[in-house]
């Protein structure tokens, strides 16, 4: 039964997943594009605001960033660069633990707005507020996971992590086997975030395609308003209203009949 089990939640499940956050997100695309947004509430605890957003989009870039270099680059990759397994984990726990420290204060920071502000409360909808909740819950446990790693620096359990996503990115579910027997607590940290996968086209976490990634590349421009005439450029002509004198004829005054005529 156990590992029935284990097959089932970390060998099809990441498929549901993954299958899921692809045509969900097509679909709501296609057929729900004005709820593709994020939904801003701006104008509302704007100083909190920024600070939460700002810690938690810089904080999950690095921490997705980091998931899928660590997880998604063949070993023999790092063998090559002469970079060891044990060196990996802990650059991993320093640099995981900085961000993800750094995330997890910014989504409280958006947690306690929407859920303590009652203006805030009353335009968020229910999938606002889970998804917030679940974020922060999975970095909560994503955290737990670094006292447990302090005990295995010699990379061996990040091998294993290693092992099993590039199996499932290869269609090879029996790869579940690989971390059958690993910390609980790493198993609910991939059992969430395959959920966050899940749930993501039903969130306004699908505002992630949209990020303009291409303002990265384009040449930055300035506008300038001026009243002087540009050189080579004819000045522009305003049109101003013109008086208009419509000539009216009036007829001459005529005598009034004298006194006693008929």
């Amino acid at each position: 039964m156990e590992a029935w089990l284990n097959n089932a939640l970390f060998g099809w499940y990441p498929y549901v997943a993954l299958t899921v956050f692809v045509v969900g997100s097509l679909l709501r695309f296609d057929h729900a594009q004005y709820t593709w947004r994020t939904g801003s509430s701006q104008l509302l605890r704007r100083r909190q605001l920024s600070w939460g957003s700002n810690l938690m989009h810089v904080g999950i870039l690095a921490i997705v960033g980091g998931h899928v270099i660590g997880l998604l680059t063949p070993v023999v990759v790092f063998d090559t660069l002469g970079i060891s397994h044990g060196f990996k984990q802990l650059l991993a726990m320093v640099v995981g633990g900085i961000a993800g420290i750094a995330c997890w204060t910014g989504i409280a920071l958006l947690a306690h707005r929407r859920l303590f502000d009652a203006r805030i409360r009353n335009t968020s909808t229910f999938a606002d507020i889970a998804i917030l909740l679940v974020l922060w819950v999975q970095l909560t446990i994503g955290l737990a996971t670094i006292f447990i790693s302090a005990n295995h620096l010699d990379g061996h359990e990040m091998l294993k992590f290693m092992t099993w996503a590039q199996g499932i990115m290869t269609l090879n579910p029996g790869v579940a086997v690989v971390v059958a027997d690993v910390s609980p607590v790493f198993k609910l940290h991939l059992f969430v975030g395959m959920t966050i996968f899940l749930v993501f086209p039903f969130t306004r976490l699908v505002h992630v395609w949209s990020a303009p990634i291409w303002y990265l590349g384009r040449k930055g421009y300035q506008i300038v308003r001026t009243t002087r005439a540009v050189v080579g450029r004819p000045k522009p002509v305003i049109a101003t209203p013109q008086a208009i004198f419509i000539p009216i004829r009036v007829p001459a005054a005529q005598p009034y009949p004298a006194a006693g005529s008929d």
